[in-house]
């Protein structure tokens, strides 16, 4: 396995961050400078589905696992068409993949998707950096930011990840018939990734995605048997568009599944509130408690929100939480057949422990 660092000559680049902390490496990938939020993954494996998770729009990601691109670039295992991240932080990375189902090399991808890249930094003091201080605004460039770090931090602190699920939602209707189909299910399109299609087909149900500016009036000219809210990026409650449509669906009690964005928009539906987390919850390593039970799952995430318990209106009640921070993971809404979840129970290179919650949901649509 071969690896750029000796090989070639690769640009230097910077990495500033809000707090003025600077850290020097090289660029692969596109040329280009970029304003991010900074976000760090634990994810040993997947960064494919990390690079296509729409999740992820507007940020730039930090992987800690040392060595990115080892088994390349297969397009089968994307989570979306395209990248969607805005910049790549990796310690090294491998121009000389080894997999049979290798396509292309990382570089190559970046480069044709348009995303600049940096490595040969230490990630493990930049992810302790944003452990200590929290999320932070960075800036990748090319040219030394000391020469103009005063201005350079005045951008970094102005900017905001703002209308991404509007970015990252689809344009129109698609359908994924099932030949064998008895079920209805609507997607509700966040920013969703491609296996919460994959694994509601795979349960032998036709899914409709539906655009996330969709009215409940048109979902529900549908006739759905059950609907799912997908995950997505950026601030939950920048949605208020979406908050009146969700509520008309929740009192409209049909069966619905909510995930990671969609479980944070419809606990806002109800009117709840949220609050943003010291530096998110980024991984496949984290675990969860269900309350009822006791029982502890090792669960695959990827957020910078939570909902607040104490904010939950008396007909919803958190069911899981985190075992690390306490923070809500599971929702129930006694009103409705409706639940959420913080985590990803369809996450692929994650844990498969909490899969069970998509047949928990089609329970609940074939028994309406």
């Amino acid at each position: 396995m071969a690896c750029p660092d000796g090989k070639a000559v690769f640009m230097q680049a910077y990495l500033l961050l809000e707090n003025g902390a600077v850290f020097s490496g090289l660029s692969f990938g596109a040329v280009r400078e970029q304003i991010a939020e900074i976000v760090f993954t634990t994810q040993l494996t997947g960064y494919l589905e990390t690079l296509t998770d729409p999740s992820y729009y507007g940020q730039a990601v930090v992987q800690t696992f040392p060595l990115i691109g080892n088994y390349g670039v297969i397009p089968a295992d994307f989570e979306s068409k395209s990248c969607r991240l805005s910049a790549y932080i990796v310690r090294s990375w491998c121009d000389a993949p080894s997999n049979f189902r290798c396509e292309q090399d990382l570089d190559t991808f970046l480069k044709n998707a348009d995303i600049p890249g940096l490595y040969r930094i230490d990630t493990r003091a930049l992810t302790k950096m944003i452990r200590s201080h929290g999320t932070m605004n960075g800036l990748l460039t090319y040219t030394d930011p000391a020469t103009n770090q005063e201005a350079l931090l005045k951008k970094l602190k102005a900017y905001s990840v703002k209308n991404a699920v509007a970015s990252v939602t689809c344009e129109q209707v698609s359908e994924y018939k099932h030949a064998q189909a008895c079920k209805k299910v609507v997607l509700y399109d966040f920013g969703a990734k491609e296996n919460i299609a994959r694994s509601l087909y795979q349960r032998g149900v036709d899914v409709i995605r539906v655009p996330a500016y969709t009215k409940a009036e048109e979902v529900l000219s549908l006739r759905p048997d059950g609907i799912m809210l997908s995950n997505g990026p950026g601030d939950p409650a920048e949605n208020t568009d979406i908050f009146p449509e969700l509520k008309k669906l929740l009192d409209a009690k049909i069966p619905m599944f909510g995930i990671c964005l969609g479980h944070q928009l419809l606990a806002l539906a109800a009117g709840a509130a949220s609050y943003k987390l010291k530096f998110g919850h980024r991984g496949a390593n984290q675990p969860v408690k269900d309350v009822t039970t006791n029982r502890v799952y090792i669960t695959s995430q990827n957020h910078g929100y939570a909902i607040d318990e104490k904010s939950l209106p008396d007909f919803a009640k958190a069911f899981m939480v985190n075992a690390n921070d306490n923070s809500v993971e599971g929702i129930t809404y006694d009103c409705s057949p409706a639940f959420s979840v913080q985590f990803h129970p369809e996450a692929c290179a994650g844990p498969l422990d909490t899969e069970f919650l998509f047949n928990r949901f089609l329970d609940k649509v074939n028994h309406q």
